[in-house]
């Protein structure tokens, strides 16, 4: 059915140590810690293992005195390829369950970033690690492979589905999908520090049943520290910030609210907003709806950039880029996330309160189908550390309440 497009842009080299952390792998390979103390064997599986009917069998080392636990997996398909490596549908012969399995070449040298951001991330919109293993060529190449969970669609094919039918989406998977992003995002950034830098459609998972979704491909993802420099050329053409356009190198998580803004607007229009062919044909498309950053917005995107000079162009009115019939709320929040300076944009956690996503958090909202929707309000202690109480009152809904206990609200 759907692809578990997993597929970086082809500007994030991730997987062969050339941005990656330069962090020394040890020799053995066999301090790698996954959450719940599952560890990954020193030893490497022989062959290539992508192959359709190619059985991997790999073992986890025992929890708490167990024995080794044997885990086998047949490839089925492959799903997704990139710069970065394949992704492939498999089948855990154990348990009959299907996950998918990213296969990115690995430089010895050093540790891989993508794993050791897995290894910290434990959330509902965000997709599951399940195990990972190394596995070597004929040509004594090392590839490794994370074991993640399936999911069978993507927010890009369900996009491309309601084109082709020529429909729009109804309104309450777009609020559903936007809340989700923003939740996975409010505790990728809140809670773990990290910044995905790669958000678009095509990384936006979606169970086509219960409407949940899942944030993947952290293949592009940093945790970004005050005052150290970071490549801007990252993140994929239309979702690209301005910024990462700009060439700043001193950018924040604000480049996620941009790409995630771009993500909404193309929820409600059907089609990308700022559809560039190059970096410059993005700026030009983005200033036809913003207008003209001013010297001031140029300065927060790139205080290297201030002596440029850019036609003078009005800003479109918002809402005469939707149809007449779309709600204000839609596009305030389209608005309050594609803001020139990056501090002016609003965060995660601002856009979980939003109005927009009031009917959210109605208990009488059920899906299209008279199903109910997926889990929202099961936060976590970690998800709302430090959050206001003002704030927490308008996200977790008086129904919800008892779900997080913990909060005494």
């Amino acid at each position: 059915m759907a692809s578990m497009s997993m597929v970086p842009s082809s500007g994030s080299k991730n997987t062969s140590g050339t941005n990656v952390d330069v962090d020394r792998l040890p020799v053995e390979m066999s301090d790698m810690r996954i959450r719940d103390d599952k560890e990954v064997e020193a030893t490497v599986i022989d062959g290539n293992g992508t192959e359709t009917g190619h059985i991997i069998v790999t073992t986890i080392n025992g929890r708490n005195g167990q024995p080794k636990q044997t885990i086998s997996y047949m490839a089925e398909r492959v799903v997704g390829h990139g710069s970065f490596g394949t992704v492939f549908q498999a089948k855990c012969l154990e348990t009959g369950e299907t996950v998918a399995i990213k296969k990115v070449l690995q430089d010895r040298r050093y540790k891989n970033r993508e794993l050791q951001t897995m290894r910290l991330l434990d959330h509902p919109n965000v997709v599951c690690l399940k195990h990972c293993f190394f596995s070597t060529t004929q040509k004594d190449e090392l590839y490794l492979n994370l074991v993640l969970e399936y999911v069978p669609e993507t927010v890009h094919r369900v996009i491309k589905h309601y084109n082709k039918m020529n429909q729009r989406m109804p309104l309450i998977y777009v609020k559903l999908y936007m809340y989700q992003i923003c939740r996975a995002l409010a505790y990728i950034h809140g809670s773990i520090g990290v910044c995905h830098r790669d958000i678009k459609p095509q990384n936006v998972l979606v169970n086509p049943h219960t409407h949940q979704l899942k944030l993947c491909d952290f293949g592009s993802a940093k945790v970004l520290v005050k005052g150290e420099p970071n490549i801007s050329y990252i993140c994929s053409r239309y979702y690209r910030a301005p910024e990462l356009i700009f060439g700043a190198t001193e950018y924040t998580t604000a480049i996620d609210i941009w790409s995630a803004g771009c993500v909404l607007a193309e929820l409600l229009l059907g089609q990308p907003l700022f559809p560039g062919e190059s970096g410059v044909d993005q700026l030009v498309e983005i200033i036809k709806v913003l207008g003209t950053p001013t010297r001031e917005e140029i300065k927060c995107m790139n205080p290297n950039y201030t002596e440029f000079n850019f036609p003078q162009i009005k800003a479109h009115p918002w809402h005469k880029i939707f149809h007449k019939r779309m709600p204000p709320e839609a596009v305030d929040l389209v608005s309050r996330l594609l803001q020139y300076s990056p501090n002016l944009r609003c965060t995660a956690l601002e856009a979980l309160i939003h109005p927009f996503f009031d009917e959210l958090r109605d208990l009488s909202t059920r899906l299209p189908n008279g199903r109910f929707l997926p889990p929202l309000f099961n936060f976590k202690p970690h998800e709302l550390k430090g959050v206001p109480m003002e704030t927490l009152t308008k996200l977790i809904p008086e129904h919800a309440r008892k779900q997080c206990a913990f909060l005494g609200l």
